[in-house]
């Protein structure tokens, strides 16, 4: 069984090695970046993906597009800091199999990774019931986000400019500002402040 680790944190990736080897004996890989992602994932044909969302350049979302294009049958279990639903149905939507967030329990990963090998689906427990609570948020418009949008929102959120915006993702002031429209149409709000204010109450800061 090969299982291929991505997060950016040395210790988070030594600590999930640390328990799966304890009650398996997979072949594990490691990446902490999206081009260390893909080459690992070319070179060894994990059974499974363990990724994170927060990575340096790439984002995680985006990530796991490309992984999927590369290979659509890749197993890929999210573990992510944002416990958020939005998060998760995105991630899902996208193609993973499973998505926890970093507060789920040693056993609870290890359930879903079991899960998931087996060819199943898991969401962690707590965002699964809040998945269920909001199915009807029609004015966000939530379904229609990119993982491009999610990604421009997060960075409002965390207080860029559109300008630091296009720096920090490797595109034009121009595209960033376009993208933020449609994502304020998109959400029916029509201030950047407004943008700011919903990001951060959907929990995507």
């Amino acid at each position: 069984m090969k299982i291929l680790l991505v997060d950016d944190h040395a210790i988070v990736r030594s600590g999930l090695r640390n328990l799966l080897m304890s009650v398996a004996n997979p072949q594990v890989s490691e990446a902490a970046t999206g081009r260390e992602a893909m080459l690992r994932l070319r070179q060894d044909r994990p059974d499974l993906v363990l990724l994170d969302l927060n990575l340096p350049g790439i984002g995680g979302l985006e990530l796991l597009r490309k992984m999927l294009l590369e290979d659509k049958t890749t197993r890929i279990l999210v573990l992510s800091m944002h416990a958020e639903p939005l998060y998760a149905a995105r991630a899902m939507e996208l193609g993973a199999r499973g998505y926890l967030s970093k507060n789920a329990s040693a056993d609870e990963l290890l359930t879903a990774v079991r899960r998931v090998l087996e060819g199943g689906r898991y969401i962690e427990n707590e965002i699964a019931q809040e998945l269920a609570l909001q199915t009807a948020t029609p004015a966000h418009g939530l379904r229609d986000l990119t993982e491009r949008d999610l990604e421009i929102m997060r960075l409002l959120a965390e207080g860029m400019s559109l300008a630091e915006i296009a720096d920090a993702l490797g595109i034009g002031y121009k595209t960033v500002a376009n993208a933020c429209s449609h994502i304020k149409a998109k959400l029916c709000v029509t201030r950047t402040n407004d943008l700011i204010r919903l990001a951060m109450s959907l929990g995507v800061a």
